[in-house]
């Protein structure tokens, strides 16, 4: 875990060189997969234009559409300041701060309290947060939870993920068609089954390597944006006890009312588990809290701020 190199508040989001290594390297991994993969389909499916077609709407709806998927997915909606002056007070004041485009304002009517921020780009970006954290921070520890949203947004690590998990996508919905396919497209000559078994192996390889790799930047990210939200607000013991608060609350949620919102645990602030995932924590898309808290009471330490909650 990498080390506090400054012990002040910042006026912006410091930039994060790691950050930026792992993302380009991420990027380019997953380029070279995906040339494969695409390559692999031509020579199998032999149609080039069909595969190309698939693959080019399917990346623009993510892309320029991820914002909306998302709200959409996690019933969210756009929020006005008359609606929620205080959210928006903090927002604004947060971007003031960073000296960066203020995102759209959002919230979800759903119990679970977590936030996320989406979007391609800062001026394109949607930060949300639920009614269930709303209800359950002070001033101050919404503040760090905001803060770090919009360091995903500042970093540009929010688009890095959209675009890397693409790639997964695609090869999850391949071998779902593949496998409805085989099961209902009645019977099928040798040669054709043989094609969907490998167009099935190649997609499953793709989708467990991509999942990997995202896997592994997304717990780095989460790292740096509780880092640069820490040093922007000054205040890393509030982010520290709203970490301690929200994850403690969601444990206590029933896992049945948790399993929509887990498919976008990579987007937010805290995964959505009823428990400890176990062996899982190898593929988890958030370091673990005890990781988290570490950090934070170690820029607390730096910043001569009182130990983070959970610490002595």
């Amino acid at each position: 875990m990498p080390d506090c190199e400054v012990v002040q508040m910042q006026s912006r989001f410091r930039s994060d060189r790691r950050l930026t290594v792992r993302m380009g390297i991420t990027l380019f991994l997953l380029g070279l997969l995906y040339v494969g993969f695409v390559a692999a389909l031509i020579a199998l499916l032999k149609s080039w234009v069909l595969v190309v077609v698939i693959v080019a709407l399917v990346f623009g709806a993510q892309y320029w559409f991820s914002d909306r998927i998302a709200l959409f997915a996690m019933r969210g909606r756009v929020v006005e300041r008359d609606e929620y002056p205080e959210l928006h007070g903090v927002v604004d004041r947060l971007a003031a701060m960073a000296d960066m485009p203020k995102p759209v304002v959002a919230v979800s009517e759903m119990e679970m309290p977590n936030a996320f921020a989406t979007g391609r780009n800062p001026d394109n970006a949607v930060v949300c947060v639920t009614t269930g954290l709303l209800r359950r921070l002070e001033p101050a520890e919404l503040e760090g939870v905001l803060a770090h949203e919009l360091s995903h947004v500042a970093h540009k690590d929010v688009a890095v993920i959209t675009v890397a998990s693409f790639l997964g996508v695609i090869a999850g919905l391949i071998v779902r068609f593949a496998f409805y396919s085989q099961l209902f497209g009645g019977r099928r000559d040798q040669n054709t089954m043989a094609v969907l078994a490998v167009v099935m192996g190649v997609s499953a390889a793709v989708y467990a390597l991509s999942f990997l790799l995202i896997r592994a930047l997304s717990r780095y990210r989460e790292l740096a944006a509780d880092r640069a939200a820490a040093l922007l607000t000054g205040r890393p013991s509030a982010l520290a006890a709203a970490l301690t608060k929200v994850t403690g609350d969601i444990a206590r949620i029933p896992t049945k009312d948790l399993r929509t919102a887990q498919a976008f645990n990579a987007f937010y602030f805290t995964p959505a588990f009823g428990s400890e995932p176990g062996l899982g924590r190898f593929f988890a898309t958030h370091p673990s809290l005890e990781q988290r808290l570490d950090q934070l009471g170690r820029i607390s330490a730096e910043l001569g701020e009182a130990a983070a909650p959970g610490r002595t």
